[in-house]
Order: C-alpha cells, then structure tokens, then sequence
C-alpha cells in the first residue's frame, strides 16, 4: 500500500536547463522532489528522463560540452554550485543503472569498495556492511557461502540486486535509479521492485521508467516530462486518472511512447 501524499521537499529543482552542444536538453524544469518516497520519472524516448536524473548528482558533468543552469537544492545545497563537493553529493546519492554494473572483483568487494574509498578500512565494520547491504537487497541467502567468488558468476538479476547493495552501503539519503528493470526478467525485476517499494521508508528515490505499469505499480508521485518541459506532476493517482494537461491525458492512454 502506497504511501499518501505528503509535501516535505528533500530536493527542489528550480528553472533547470541543461544544453548538450547547442541542444536544449531540459527547459526550465521546477519540481520538488518529496522526501521518502518514491518518484518515477516518465514521458517518451528522448524527453529529457536521464538527463534529469543525472542533474541530480551532477553525472551530467562527465559528458562533454554540456551546460546546466538554474538551482538544485539538496537539504539546503545548491548541487549545482560549481564549490559544492560533488563527492559528498554522489556519495548522499546512490545510483543504479539500467543494466548491472558490477565491479571486476568479488562479491564481498563489490559491497565493501565504497566504504573502503571513504576511509573504512575495520574487517568487522566491512563485514557487518556488506551483510546488512545483501540482506537489505535479498541476496544474503544466495551467496553467503561464496563471498570472494566473482560478481561476474552471478545472474542479471543477481547482478542489479548486488548493485543495489554496493549503493546502499555508503548510506545514502536518496536512490537515483535509472530504468534498472529494464534488461531483467519479470521475476528478476520483481525483486529489484519489492525492494524499492520497501526502502521509500528509510530513503528518497527517484525512478526512471519507460513501463506506465511499473510507475503506476511504484510510485507515490510522477514527474511528467515531454521534449524536455516538465508537463505534469503530482500524486500517481491524480496523473493517471485525473491529469490536468491533454499531453499528459494521451501518454497515460498509450496515444503515443
């Protein structure tokens, strides 16, 4: 059962532009994004989803020749401040991609690895880590007893749960997921799913879909995006049954995708 509607604000994105060499990637964008609770991004190919996704934790800055302009405020810092510490932010900011990423090295490391960057290096405070991160995404009981076995053995679904894993292990205050169901089989998904619907309690995330199911099955409140404009945004109910703009109207009843 969802959540309902409540307003406190953990991120507030204000007039957001971002230009890829010359091309007006998002326009000025203004959403405020709720705290614990899950917010799925939705709109077509090409409107603007992961590139505000990446705006959030500054990913957008490892792309050549772009430009971003306008406010993020994350707890009251402007993300966008060329003086922030764009390490603290990636570290508040867990990301999950779209198709596993896991690191060439063992199970154990790959949930150990951010703790270790950030200066834990106690073998019992490491194992406790990495047990509550597999616990917390259910692969505990899958490789207890293989630990130092390569990432690479596991499954895809396996995989995108170790990643969520490795994200939850610096404690991060928001989880940005990038369609990270989207190469998964439906049972795969469904545990990467259940998960998250779980961690809203502790955590903010933000979640990016292409599947009007799944964001109607997820999500708490939907951000609307549509050639770069946000169209629409609110409670999931209120887009998918009562939105205010025919755009949104035709995207929600598949008139176009």
């Amino acid at each position: 059962m969802k959540v309902e509607w409540l307003s406190k604000t953990h991120i507030s994105v204000q007039k957001l532009n971002v230009f890829y060499e010359g091309h007006h990637a998002l326009k000025d964008v203004t959403v405020d994004i709720p705290e614990k609770q899950i917010t799925c991004i939705i709109g077509p190919s090409g409107c603007g989803k992961t590139t505000f996704l990446k705006s959030l934790d500054r990913l957008i800055d490892l792309t050549e020749n772009v430009e971003a302009t306008g406010r993020i405020l994350f707890d009251g810092i402007d993300v966008l401040d060329k003086q922030v510490d764009i390490l603290d932010i990636r570290k508040r900011m867990g990301l999950i991609a779209q198709t596993p990423n896991p690191l060439p090295m063992s199970i154990y490391d790959n949930v150990a690895y951010g703790l270790r960057i950030h200066g834990t290096s106690d073998k019992r405070e490491l194992d406790e880590a990495v047990e509550r991160c597999l616990q917390v995404s259910s692969l505990w009981s899958e490789v207890k007893n293989r630990l130092m076995e390569p990432a690479s053995k596991l499954s895809a679904g396996q995989q995108q749960r170790l990643c969520l894993a490795r994200a939850l292990a610096v404690r991060p205050e928001v989880l940005l997921c990038d369609e990270p169901t989207s190469s998964l089989d439906p049972i795969s998904a469904g545990h990467i799913e259940r998960q998250l619907f779980a961690l809203r309690q502790d955590y903010t995330i933000v979640f990016v879909t292409h599947t009007l199911r799944q964001a109607r099955r997820l999500a708490d409140h939907v951000i609307f995006l549509y050639l770069g404009e946000l169209i629409e945004h609110g409670p999931t109910e209120t887009i998918f049954t009562q939105p205010n703009d025919p755009r949104t109207k035709a995207y929600v009843e598949g008139a176009f995708g």
